[in-house]
């Protein structure tokens, strides 16, 4: 009894990491920019390819190689992880499993915006790869889902439910194969969300978004459009200065969030007529449960409080935060149009009353089962104790290799090979540039996505944050 004990204490101590400790390594290896030998651990890596993680372990090979701008490999990770989200089906022996251990032993769900985010770097590598009409698909399947979303969530209006930067990249793949007026719909759509009653994640309105939208107006004869958002703006429609082309230049600043997990106690108390009602002060909430066992009812509320595991968030914050282009002299500011961080952050927040029930329905669960265990046999009893606590967890799964968030500018090239630089700075002086280079002519429309993955520590375990960055 004493060894077996011990076993599973040894067990706790590894199972207590998150999926973030437990794969460090892999995120060292990324934000090192050794992507190759980031993509080699991945494939050898026999956890993540397992059924549970497949998703994650697609969405992840799907990142590199858009990194390593192999867009073509990159889509194919993408379109088989987007497969498999469609496919996926509730497996009720799973979701048993779930109850009685925790939720990380079932096949990984995505986060409503990380669905987004498929379809945001599918779009955004067919652009890279001039593949417009694969673009257009893509752009037309984010609206579907923005779509699905709504209607999911029709009663909960203060929610994720709505994503500007998706409208946004919408409009610049209608720009791309020269459909202007849907492109005037999609840029005013993203303007929508942002003019919405709760706003859009603290994110003022771009600039470039109320230029693109006058521009697109005017371009297919919408005079009164035109008129109404010079009003709206309190700025004139002017000519665009496009001669040869455009770049759009989309930053990808840093590294989302990762889970990580904190526990709640509840108190247990009599409520009468049956009923063991779980509280919380903190929260102020009760959570009612009802039992025909005298016995059963009479040794939960012996056992006085319980503790329950939740996911929570921790942000990785920029290591830049500061951003500016150089083009022949001219500077040119990169604006917000996707805080991916905040949007991870609101859609936990969001659905945390759900969580508190379905995990403490869980340790309810392993609780009468201890004391089912227990009437029979001590020895099983104590066990039962023992792997409750080993497998009490939170699932702190989430796709880690997103960025923190977005940034954009739309720049006029000049005719011929025009250089344009992204300058990043940090708070402590720390400097990077990243040069870009387009050929500027009638008709030239470029999309050039660039993700720094410098990031500082989410806690004081995050082995994998920037520690020197070289000042180029």
């Amino acid at each position: 009894m004493k060894s077996l004990t011990y076993i599973l204490v040894g067990v706790f101590l590894t199972g207590c990491a998150t999926y973030y400790q437990r794969n460090v390594h892999f995120q060292s290896l990324v934000n090192q920019g050794s992507l190759d030998k980031a993509e080699s651990y991945l494939e050898g890596d026999k956890k993540m390819k397992k059924e549970k993680n497949r998703v994650l372990f697609l969405l992840n090979m799907g990142f590199i190689n858009h990194m390593q701008q192999d867009f073509e490999e990159s889509n194919r990770y993408f379109n088989e992880a987007d497969l498999a989200i469609e496919d996926f089906q509730k497996n009720y022996a799973r979701e048993a499993l779930a109850l009685i251990t925790n939720p990380e032993v079932k096949p990984y769900r995505v986060e409503d915006f990380e669905n987004v985010m498929i379809h945001y770097y599918k779009a955004i590598n067919y652009l890279s790869l001039r593949q417009f009409e694969s673009s257009l698909v893509e752009a037309r399947r984010m609206n579907l889902l923005l779509d699905r979303m709504n209607d999911k969530y029709k009663d909960h209006k203060n929610r994720y439910q709505a994503d500007a930067f998706a409208h946004l990249i919408m409009g610049i793949s209608y720009e791309a194969s020269g459909m202007i007026n849907d492109a005037f719909i999609a840029y005013r759509n993203a303007y929508n969300v942002f003019n919405g009653e709760h706003g859009y994640f603290g994110i003022e309105v771009p600039l470039q978004l109320k230029k693109d939208i006058l521009r697109t107006a005017a371009h297919v004869g919408l005079g009164s459009e035109v008129a109404y958002y010079e009003k709206e703006f309190g700025m004139k429609s002017s000519p665009s200065n496009n001669e040869f082309g455009e770049a759009i230049i989309l930053w990808q600043n840093g590294m989302g969030p990762v889970k990580d997990e904190f526990s709640i106690d509840f108190i247990a108390f009599d409520q009468g007529n049956g009923v063991v009602s779980f509280r919380n002060e903190e929260l102020d909430l009760s959570i009612p449960y009802h039992y025909d066992d005298d016995s059963k009812r009479d040794r939960l509320l012996a056992l006085q409080f319980i503790r329950v595991a939740f996911p929570k968030y921790l942000e990785r914050p920029i290591y830049f935060n500061e951003s500016w282009i150089e083009l022949d002299g001219a500077k040119f500011q990169l604006e917000l149009i996707e805080d991916v961080n905040a949007i991870a952050f609101k859609t936990l927040e969001d659905r945390f009353l759900r969580e508190i029930g379905v995990a403490l329905s869980r340790l309810v669960l392993k609780k009468l089962t201890e004391i089912q265990l227990e009437e029979q046999h001590e020895v099983l009893g104590a066990l039962a104790t023992v792997t409750n606590a080993v497998t009490e967890k939170a699932d702190t799964r989430n796709w880690q290799t997103l960025p923190h968030s977005i940034h954009y500018a739309r720049i006029a090239l000049s005719q011929g090979d025009t250089e344009v630089i992204l300058k990043l700075k940090s708070r402590d002086g720390g400097f990077h540039r990243a040069p870009f280079t387009f050929k500027g002519e009638k008709g030239a429309f470029f999309v050039q996505p660039y993700h720094n993955l410098e990031h500082l520590a989410a806690a004081s375990w995050d082995k994998a944050a920037t520690r020197n960055v070289k000042h180029n």
